[in-house]
C-alpha cells in the first residue's frame, strides 16, 4: 500500500510539473500522437494501391499490321489496345513513335510501357510455335523497382489473358465449325435418306428387270422352238427344191438352145445376102424388061400383042423389085429381132441358170408356213418380255437418279478435305509470350529498395547526431561571432559525424552488401550533399522548435519515405502523397541515387540533385532565421546525451 502511496506522490509531481509548463504539455500531446501519425502516415500511402493503379502513366503503342488467316482478319495489337483502355486498369497514354515512348520511359514521364511489335499478329495467331508473338514491356526498373515489378505482373497477366482470348477465339472457331459439322451431318443424313429411298426404289427395279428376263428367256426358247421347226420346213423347202432342180433343163439343152438360137442368126445373115443378090438380080431384071419395053415401043414391027405382055413384064419386076427390097427390109428386122431373140435366148439360159442355182442355194433356208406362225409368236411373246425389261430398266434407271441424287448431297455435304490446324500443340495453348525489356537494370530487390533506405538511413543518421547536441547553446566565447560563424560552427562537427557515417554506408552498400553502382564517383557525392541537406533540415527544425523539432524530423522522415516513390510508385500512394512529393527533399534525393547507382532516368542525376542542394540552402537559411542561441559558459556546457 505504501508503494501505491509512493507511486502516486511522485506521479503527481511530474504531472504538476507538466501542467506549470506549457510548451512541456503541448510537447507531451504531441509525443502522444506521434505513433498514431507515423503509422497513419505508413498505412495511408500502402492502403489500397491496387485501388490507384489508373493513376500510373503507362505508354501504349500499336505496330501491328494484323493477318489474314482462314478467310478472317485478326489485329491483336489493335485488340489488346482497346481493351485495355476499356478496363482503365492503368493511364494508358497512346504514342505513335517508339523511340519516343522508350524516351519517356527512361525518363520517369511513364511507369512502363507495352510496344505491340508490327508482327504479333502474324508470329501469334498460327500458333506455329510456343511464345511467337512476343509484346514487349519496357520498363525503367532502376527508375523505380516496385513498377519494375508491377510491368513484369503486367506482362504475366497481359500473356494470360491474349492467350485466353487467342483460345477461346480458336475455340469459337472449333465450336462454330462443330455446328458447321451438326448442319453437314443433318445434309448427311438427309442425303442417306435420299440415298436408302433410291437404294430401294433400284432393288424394286431390278425385280422387275428379273422378272422380264425371265420372260425373255421363255420367248427366247420359244424362239429356239421355231427356229427348229423353221429348220425341218427348210428341209422339206430343200426336198421340194431339189425335185425342181432335178427337173431343170440340162446344159447341154440350154447349149443346143443356145446354138439354134445362134445358126438360126447366122441363117437370117445368109437369107440377107441371099436377098441382096435377089434384089440386085431383080434390079438388073426390071431394067432389062424396061429396056425391052422401050425396044418393043420403038420397034414398028412389033405388034401391038407384044407390047402389053412386055408392059405388064416390066411392071412385074418393078414389082418384084419392091417386093425383094420390102422383103430385104423385113429380113433385116427380122435378123435384128433373132439377134435380140438370141441375146434373150442367152440371157435366159444365164438367168435360168442362175434362178435354178438359187433355187438350189435355198433349199435348206427357206421354213414352211406353221413354221414361220410359231415364229411368229415366239418373237411377239419376245416382244413383250423386252417390253416390261424396258419398264423394268427404267424404274432401275429412276432409282438410280435418285442413288446418284443422293449421292452428290453426301459428297457436297463431305468436307472436300479435313484441314488440321496449322500451329503446333504448344504454339496453340501459349502463342503470346510477352517480353520484358529493362532499361536501368536491378540485380535484387535489396538493390531495388537500397534508393529508398540508403537516404533515409542518412535521414535517420542525422536526427541521431542532432540528438547528441544541444542545437540552441553556445558558448560565451561566440558572443562576438557573426551569424554565419555562429552557424557553420555548430554544424561543422555534427557534419563532419555525418560524413562519416556517410562513408561507413558507402563501405557498407558497396563492399558489405556489394550492390552495383553505375556511376561510383556521382554516388558518392549525391549521398554526400543529402546527407548534409539532411542535417541542415533537421538542424534549421531543432533551432527553430526544440525537441519538438527533433520529433518532427522524425515524422517528416516516415511521411517522405511515403511521398519519394523509392518502394512504389507516389501515385500508387494517393493524391496527398503525390502531391507533396515534389516538395520534399528526400524524393530528389531518391531520384539522383537512382541515376547515378543504376543509370536511370538517362543518368541525369545533376538536376535532381541540384534541388537537394536548394533544400540545404532553404534549411540554413531557415535555420539563420528562427529560434535564438543561448549563451552559456563554457564549464556549463554538458552533452545531451547521459550515460
Amino acid at each position: 500500500m505504501k508503494l501505491f502511496r509512493q507511486a502516486f506522490t511522485l506521479a503527481r509531481i511530474e504531472a504538476s510539473y507538466l501542467c506549470r509548463h506549457a510548451r512541456l504539455l503541448v510537447a507531451a500531446l504531441v509525443v502522444v500522437l506521434v505513433p498514431a501519425v507515423y503509422a497513419w502516415i505508413y498505412l495511408a500511402s500502402v492502403w489500397d494501391p491496387t485501388a490507384r493503379t489508373n493513376a500510373l502513366a503507362v505508354g501504349l503503342i500499336n505496330l501491328d499490321q494484323g493477318i489474314a488467316y482462314h478467310e478472317l482478319q485478326f489485329n491483336i495489337g489493335r485488340e489488346v489496345v482497346a481493351e485495355l483502355k476499356s478496363g482503365q486498369r492503368f493511364n494508358y497514354i497512346e504514342y505513335q513513335d517508339e523511340a519516343q515512348i522508350r524516351r519517356d520511359v527512361r525518363l520517369g514521364r511513364l511507369s512502363f510501357a507495352l510496344i505491340i511489335p508490327h508482327d504479333l499478329s502474324a508470329q501469334a495467331v498460327p500458333g506455329t510455335e510456343a511464345g511467337a508473338g512476343k509484346p514487349v514491356i519496357y520498363a525503367a526498373e532502376g527508375n523505380n523497382y516496385e513498377a519494375g515489378a508491377i510491368a513484369q505482373r503486367f506482362a504475366e497477366t497481359l500473356g494470360e489473358r491474349i492467350n485466353t482470348s487467342l483460345n477461346e477465339r480458336r475455340w469459337a472457331l472449333v465450336l462454330s465449325s462443330e455446328v458447321g459439322s451438326e448442319r453437314g451431318v443433318a445434309q448427311l443424313r438427309r442425303a442417306v435418306d435420299a440415298l436408302d429411298k433410291g437404294a430401294h426404289e433400284l432393288r424394286s427395279g431390278a425385280h422387275r428387270a428379273e422378272h422380264g428376263a425371265e420372260q425373255l428367256l421363255g420367248g427366247a426358247e420359244r424362239v429356239a422352238e421355231g427356229e427348229q421347226q423353221l429348220s425341218a420346213g427348210m428341209r422339206q423347202l430343200s426336198n421340194g427344191l431339189r425335185s425342181i432342180d432335178a427337173q431343170r433343163p440340162h446344159r447341154s439343152e440350154l447349149a443346143r438352145l443356145e446354138s439354134g438360137a445362134a445358126a438360126l442368126t447366122a441363117g437370117h445373115a445368109e437369107l440377107g445376102e441371099g436377098l441382096g443378090e435377089l434384089q440386085h438380080g431383080s434390079a438388073k431384071l426390071r431394067e432389062g424388061t424396061q429396056k425391052y419395053r422401050d425396044k418393043l415401043a420403038d420397034s414398028l414391027f412389033v405388034p401391038e400383042a407384044l407390047s402389053t405382055p412386055a408392059e405388064q413384064l416390066a411392071d412385074g419386076a418393078q414389082k418384084l423389085d419392091s417386093g425383094i427390097a420390102s422383103a430385104r427390109t423385113a429380113q433385116q428386122k427380122l435378123a435384128e429381132g433373132f439377134g435380140s431373140f438370141n441375146n434373150g435366148v442367152l440371157s435366159l439360159a444365164n438367168g435360168t441358170r442362175s434362178v435354178f442355182g438359187a433355187i438350189h442355194g435355198a433349199v435348206g433356208k427357206l421354213p414352211e408356213e406353221k413354221d414361220l406362225d410359231a415364229l411368229d409368236k415366239g418373237t411377239g411373246e419376245l416382244a413383250q418380255g423386252v417390253k416390261r425389261l424396258s419398264d423394268g430398266n427404267h424404274r432401275l434407271a429412276t432409282g438410280a437418279d435418285q442413288l446418284a441424287f443422293g449421292i452428290d448431297q453426301l459428297a457436297h455435304a463431305l468436307p472436300a478435305s479435313l484441314s488440321k490446324p496449322d500451329g503446333s500443340p504448344r504454339g496453340l495453348a501459349n502463342s503470346i509470350e510477352p517480353r520484358v525489356e529493362r532499361y536501368a537494370a536491378v540485380e535484387n530487390s535489396g538493390s531495388g529498395f537500397a534508393p529508398n533506405m540508403l537516404p533515409a538511413a542518412l535521414w535517420l543518421g542525422c536526427g541521431v547526431v542532432i540528438f547528441l547536441l544541444h542545437v540552441r547553446i553556445l558558448p560565451r566565447e561566440a558572443e562576438s561571432f557573426s551569424l554565419p560563424a555562429r552557424l557553420l560552427g555548430k554544424m561543422l562537427l555534427p557534419g563532419t559525424l555525418v560524413l562519416a557515417q556517410t562513408l561507413c554506408l558507402l563501405f557498407t552498400a558497396l563492399f558489405v552488401l556489394h550492390i552495383h553502382v553505375v556511376d561510383i564517383p556521382a554516388f558518392v557525392l549525391v549521398l554526400s550533399v543529402s546527407a548534409l541537406t539532411f542535417l541542415c533540415i533537421i538542424f534549421a527544425l531543432a533551432k527553430g522548435f526544440g525537441d519538438a523539432g527533433k520529433g518532427a524530423a522524425m515524422i517528416l522522415l516516415a511521411l517522405q519515405l511515403s511521398s519519394s516513390g523509392g518502394v512504389m510508385p507516389v501515385e500508387l500512394s494517393g493524391w496527398l502523397f503525390k502531391d507533396i512529393s515534389p516538395w520534399l527533399p528526400l524524393t530528389w534525393s531518391v531520384k539522383a541515387i537512382k541515376a547515378s547507382m543504376f543509370g536511370a532516368f538517362e543518368g541525369a542525376w545533376q538536376q535532381p540533385l541540384c534541388y537537394v542542394v536548394l533544400f540545404a540552402l532553404g534549411a540554413l537559411l531557415l535555420a539563420a532565421c528562427v529560434g535564438r542561441w543561448r549563451l552559456v559558459s563554457h564549464d556549463t556546457m554538458r552533452p545531451s546525451v547521459e550515460f
